[in-house]
């Protein structure tokens, strides 16, 4: 091993078992960013979504034009729109089936419920990706860090004389592994913590939704609630 401490070069010169660990771990930096990205889009279209659908919702205007105009689009809607469409739907069959107001409710409070926990799914998706990622990155560089070290010392044996410089190359070269491993576990942690705390919001925001649409059901009754 040679004097030059580039990093690209002590790369290079790494023990295979560093190498990979510095290829796991760019690989899962690689990956967290990835998810990072199309998870920041999903959750600010969602809430995107919600803003839009309750103005629409709260704007007065007749909750069965408001359904059947979430219908024509003619695709699935997402957030409380989908959660709107399950709960009123459901409600309106079993309207139309005579059955009785209690079981009505509980009917449209079912479908609600299955639509949120959908969409909460969809939102809570590659999250635990993301944290595993940032818990387990440094230990995986650590243990590259110490292989590295290990393997440094263990060739100060082959030396005649042990000085700085014969083993500064190997543990420059294995310290690269925890540099990599922070590397991928920061963003990775940060944007857990902030996407977690985005979709608890929506969740509430979800729950406030179902309860508040409930209601409505319930104050108008079978009879009227294609009138709400």
């Amino acid at each position: 091993m040679g004097n030059d401490l580039s990093i690209w070069t002590l790369v290079l010169d790494a023990s295979v078992i560093v190498q990979a660990v510095m290829v796991l771990l760019m690989g899962a930096s690689v990956a967290s960013w990835a998810i990072i990205f199309k998870k920041g889009r999903v959750i600010s279209s969602s809430r995107r979504q919600a803003d839009q659908f309750e103005a629409a919702f709260w704007s007065g205007g007749d909750l069965s034009t408001l359904y059947r105009s979430i219908e024509t689009k003619g695709r699935a809607g997402t957030g409380e729109q989908s959660i709107f469409e399950s709960g009123f739907g459901e409600f309106s069959r079993l309207r139309q089936q005579g059955t009785p107001t209690d079981q009505l409710l509980e009917g449209a409070r079912r479908a609600m419920r299955v639509a949120q926990m959908r969409e909460m799914d969809r939102l809570e998706r590659s999250l635990a990706t993301l944290a595993t990622v940032g818990s387990t990155s440094p230990y995986v560089g650590l243990f590259g860090t110490v292989w590295g070290i290990m393997s440094a010392f263990h060739n100060l044996g082959n030396v005649q004389q042990a000085t700085l410089a014969a083993v500064a190359p190997g543990i420059a070269e294995a310290l690269i592994a925890t540099a990599i491993g922070l590397f991928a576990a920061i963003p990775a942690v940060i944007a857990y913590n902030r996407f977690a705390d985005q979709v608890s919001r929506l969740e509430l925001r979800f729950d406030t939704f179902v309860e508040e649409f409930s209601t409505i059901l319930q104050r108008h009754g079978p009879n009227r609630a294609a009138q709400a």
